[in-house]
């Protein structure tokens, strides 16, 4: 982002400071998450959403979604 801190609106400025901090949250504590492992069918359902996804058969383009949302 090449705006200063007075060009960005309020919700920019609030993401961007939330984006900071959580990463370096997860700079000092490390990933809650890191050495878990997924249930089979946990990791079963995600790559037949990923797939589905990729196929076509679920998911919204980016620019049909930014479009809906009326963020052009």
């Amino acid at each position: 982002m090449d705006a200063t801190v007075s060009q960005m609106t309020k919700e920019e400025l609030e993401e961007m400071i939330e984006t900071i901090i959580e990463h370096k949250l997860i700079e000092l504590l490390g990933d809650p998450d890191e050495g878990l492992l997924l249930r089979k069918s946990v990791y079963d359902r995600l790559l037949r959403q990923k797939q589905a996804v990729g196929t076509g058969e679920r998911g919204e383009l980016f620019e049909d979604v930014i479009q809906r949302l009326g963020l052009e």
